[in-house]
């Protein structure tokens, strides 16, 4: 499912760096994280990014004792990504289905990361960015994946919820293992995704001149 971009005419920053999106100071959302700046609006990612795609990965009933009594809401979990090197995932609470995923759809933008994507398996010389450039390992929770770079044409070896991530991010052939309890889907998607977040962790020789 696609996501809604921006209109521009109605959108009214109300950061700095939301201002220099709409003036065209900033065209490029790299300019953004290498800079490290903080995205604190959703639409200057629907700015940069219009063609991104949503798909949610888990929906659950939560319920919380209150004063008044037991209160129910539904929690989304939603992972929004390009299929181009960037991704995001973000979580949202609300009394009606519709309106919790819009949350975390909101939340996924604030969240965005961009994923450095390469070919790092020794049985592969493509050189082409399919997969990740190297072994790396994201956690959260009791669940640890690790994602080990697979030659072209391996696919995704991995669970359903690892798949929906790591295909949004851009990733088309990787390993993996994991640990832990895999069924709680917002943990192993958050899992995945800090492991996608890691791929940046190390400085290669292809991003000296980008400093």
């Amino acid at each position: 499912m696609a996501s809604r971009t921006v209109d521009i005419e109605e959108w009214k920053p109300r950061t700095r760096i939301g201002r220099l999106v709409k003036e065209g100071q900033i065209t490029s959302i790299d300019e953004i994280f290498r800079a490290a700046l903080p995205i604190k609006e959703p639409e200057i990612v629907d700015f940069l990014l219009p063609n991104l795609e949503e798909e949610v990965v888990d929906i659950n009933l939560v319920q919380r004792q209150t004063d008044a009594g037991e209160l129910s809401r539904f929690r989304a979990t939603v992972v929004i990504g390009n299929r181009d090197g960037y991704v995001g995932i973000g979580e949202g609470k609300a009394q009606e289905i519709g309106q919790a995923i819009r949350k975390a759809i909101v939340d996924a933008k604030l969240n965005i990361i961009p994923v450095r994507r390469g070919c790092g398996s020794w049985e592969c010389r493509c050189h082409h960015p399919h997969s990740v450039p190297f072994k790396v390992e994201g956690k959260s929770g009791s669940v640890r994946v690790i994602l080990i770079p697979a030659p072209r044409g391996t696919g995704l070896v991995a669970g359903d919820v690892a798949k929906v991530v790591l295909r949004l991010a851009g990733i088309q052939d990787v390993w993996s293992r994991t640990f832990g309890e895999t069924r709680t889907a917002p943990n192993f998607a958050k899992a995945v995704y800090d492991a996608l977040r890691r791929t940046y962790k190390f400085v290669s020789p292809k991003d000296w001149g980008r400093v």
